[in-house]
């Protein structure tokens, strides 16, 4: 096999960052308040506690006098409000799986759980099915609306005081540089942090990253001393994490894969994730049957297997046959020599294409999660055929295979198709993301969120 070294990162575009000089105070306008954003938190909380009263109060009012309609509402408002600041807290870290529309579905369902329990207990408030559907439907859409107005008017970027510099800040200001809407905006960059507390009361940062790797206690020890100045304090992966999304695959450590290990793989979230998997692949079995006769169709136009068999590596690395629709011709790789697919591939049998597009080709792949060699969401399977060149070129590579492979992931519906050790390593920082975040919850966001990727052809060749 012959693959061509790749550079882990491209050269990076001019950042587009602004600086301070030590001991100089920010332009009028660009310090941040801890005060001012305290109140706009709450001017916020009032106005989706007023929205979600009114939606309710117009949803109930056919069915009551107004007086009731009014007590209807109250309640509605004072479950559902709640109940949106702990989702808030609860998926803080799905931030960007999460998103508007799926986080008030969220609050939509829980409350009309609540609700419906707290009318068991108590009759007399008690909603009926109709009236619960209505206030619900018409509250959703009202919540939706306004979570949405507010972050596109107050949409501002946290203010990031970054604390070491050398590749790392570097590369941390060419990411922020090519984000369309960052959520983060690096102020200044302090690589001698003798001077740190003065420069945190100065500028006034929303967030305080620790990158540096020699005199750590010292930094913390300054930071303790002006800890009232309203900022938090990260590092480098809990920013990523925030920010993009995704990790810092270079400047990771063994110590961080530990941690997440033992902190985060505990027995029951693989029970919870088993059971998740069997129960979508037998429902997406269901749901593809009627497809079945068409693909059969295309591929048997063609001489050769319905079936494809190629071997994959696996959790820890142990290989297994995965399955899918035979897309291309029979002798596709008759040189003997393992291939990455290519944009308008010549080896695709007709109709193919539109197999792999929308991924009818990876059905089979189903039979393969209810064996428990696949799940429904994880890392994409690897052919043991690049694996020598890919961990060779991109640091802990071997590490996603912690993870049971997945037909989706939050590396496929994030970074388009890789064909090349750059876009595996820009799959991997997603995949890494995933590994730290993962739980069934996360697992049902990404499946609803691979739909419009399947439907709209994303990532595929």
């Amino acid at each position: 096999m012959s693959i061509e070294p790749q550079r882990f990162l491209p050269e990076p575009p001019a950042p587009r960052v602004r600086r301070f000089p030590l001991g100089a105070a920010a332009p009028a306008g660009t310090r941040p308040r801890a005060e001012a954003r305290s109140r706009a938190g709450w001017r916020h909380a009032v106005g989706r506690f007023v929205v979600i009263w009114f939606a309710a109060y117009c949803a109930a009012r056919p069915w009551g006098s107004v007086p009731a309609s009014c007590a209807q509402a109250t309640l509605v408002a004072a479950v559902w409000l709640p109940t949106f600041q702990w989702t808030q807290q609860t998926f803080r870290a799905l931030t960007f799986a999460l998103g508007a529309a799926l986080q008030s579905a969220t609050v939509l369902a829980i409350g009309i759980v609540s609700l419906s329990a707290l009318g068991f207990w108590v009759p007399s408030i008690a909603f009926s099915r109709r009236e619960l559907a209505t206030i619900g439907l018409v509250t959703l859409g009202a919540l939706w609306l306004w979570e949405d107005i507010v972050r596109r008017v107050t949409r501002s970027p946290l203010q990031v005081l970054v604390v070491g510099g050398g590749a790392q800040t570097d590369r941390l200001m060419t990411d922020v540089a090519r984000e369309r809407n960052p959520r983060v905006e690096i102020i200044s960059i302090l690589e001698d942090a003798s001077n740190l507390a003065t420069t945190v009361r100065t500028i006034e940062p929303d967030l305080v990253v620790v990158a540096v790797a020699r005199g750590r206690p010292e930094v913390f020890e300054q930071l303790l001393s002006v800890a009232d100045a309203g900022f938090s304090v990260v590092g480098l992966p809990e920013l990523y994490e925030f920010a993009f999304g995704r990790l810092p695959v270079q400047d990771l450590t063994s110590a961080w894969f530990m941690s997440v290990l033992h902190a985060y793989n505990r027995p029951v979230n693989r029970f919870g994730k088993r059971c998740f998997d069997v129960v979508v692949a037998l429902a997406g079995m269901l749901v593809a049957l009627p497809l079945l006769f068409p693909i059969v169709a295309i591929v048997k136009m063609t001489r050769g297997p319905l079936l494809y068999r190629q071997t994959r590596l696996g959790e820890h690395g142990k290989p297994f046959t995965m399955l899918k629709f035979r897309s291309m011709v029979i002798d596709a790789e008759a040189d003997g020599a393992a291939q990455w697919a290519a944009r308008k591939d010549t080896r695709v049998i007709p109709g193919g294409r539109v197999l792999r597009r929308l991924r009818l080709d990876e059905l089979p792949q189903l039979w393969n999660v209810l064996r428990g060699e696949m799940s429904i969401v994880g890392p994409r399977p690897e052919r043991p055929e690049f694996i020598e060149h890919l961990e060779a070129e991109v640091p802990f590579w071997s590490q996603r295979q912690l993870l049971k492979p997945g037909i989706t992931g939050w590396a496929q519906i994030r970074s388009p198709y890789a064909s090349d050790a750059l876009g595996a390593a820009e799959k991997l920082s997603y995949d890494l993301w995933y590994l730290r975040h993962r739980s069934v919850a996360l697992d049902a966001i990404i499946c609803a969120q691979t739909i419009p990727r399947m439907l709209t052809a994303y990532g595929s060749r």
